[in-house]
């Protein structure tokens, strides 16, 4: 064979690799996650597992978490697909980053802490009590969504391993925002922003409160570029940050940690058996 025949052999080899390997990738990218199509753990920890997707899916109105919402969003509302859509604040490898640094609490915090906070801030409510019935269980249901994910604790934020990225930096301008809404979140979210039957409310005393994450700008645009609108995905990043600053322009509710904590007596709850 001669030189040029060999060159000509090898590129061809390279080339059927690349297409190989870009088909395994596409088919992993639109395959149902692994985490969510494997049969739950048998006895009273899958019990507890799928109570805990049942609460992430109908926050507001469950039994176990309604006594601790105050407004009208449920987990699902921001963790699409509950929890398991690969990209819109997925929960799918997040209990693998924690315990992690938070700089907002300015500690070290636990999965169970950080579910709990976003009934304080995304749901607008009570935070539930440490080892509640309501936080084991979500928490359970988030590990499971990380079965066989290596753990990397994060050092520097509560974030895990696939959170949203962050867009470049750019100003939202609210004058062009408002149309874009009109156009592509309208119909969902209702022209005045408080929701309708195909979408929750993005302002107004049922959406979340302004000391959530998604009340910041930045933070609502990054989200919004993964998951709207719903099922097409297809903003611009300038479009993404136009919109955010149409929403977070509006009356939300505020943010007071006092008026968000458990009675003290309530913070934890020892939820076993005791023994002599």
């Amino acid at each position: 064979m001669s030189a040029r025949d060999l060159v000509s052999v090898t590129l061809a080899s390279l080339f059927i690799a690349c297409i190989s390997a870009q088909a395994i990738a596409d088919d992993s990218n639109t395959s149902e996650p692994e985490q969510t199509s494997r049969p739950l753990p048998p006895g009273e920890l899958g019990r507890v597992i799928e109570l805990g997707r049942e609460i992430v899916e109908n926050t507001k109105d469950h039994p176990l978490s309604k006594a601790y919402v105050g407004n009208s969003l449920n987990c699902t509302s921001c963790h699409l697909d509950s929890g398991t859509h690969p990209e819109a604040a997925t929960f799918l490898g997040v209990a693998a980053a924690y315990p992690a640094w938070s700089p907002r609490e300015e500690r070290v915090i636990t999965l169970q802490d950080r579910a709990l906070n976003c009934f304080m801030r995304s749901e607008n409510g009570i935070r539930p009590p440490v080892g509640s019935e309501v936080a084991i269980a979500i928490t359970a249901y988030i590990t499971w969504l990380s079965t066989d994910q290596p753990i990397r604790m994060n050092p520097d934020k509560p974030l895990g391993p696939h959170h949203v990225p962050p867009l470049e930096e750019s100003i939202g301008d609210i004058n062009r925002g408002k149309p874009l809404y009109e156009d592509y979140c309208a119909s969902c979210h209702g022209d005045d922003g408080l929701g309708s039957d195909d979408g929750p409310p993005v302002w107004g005393e049922e959406s979340y409160n302004d000391g959530a994450g998604l009340s910041r700008v930045p933070k609502l645009a990054a989200w919004l570029k993964v998951s709207m609108p719903l099922d097409d995905a297809t903003l611009t990043p300038q479009e993404a940050h136009d919109i955010a600053a149409y929403i977070n322009s509006h009356d939300r509710p505020q943010f007071n940690i006092q008026a968000h904590l458990p009675p003290k007596n309530q913070t934890g709850v020892f939820n076993g058996k005791t023994k002599e």
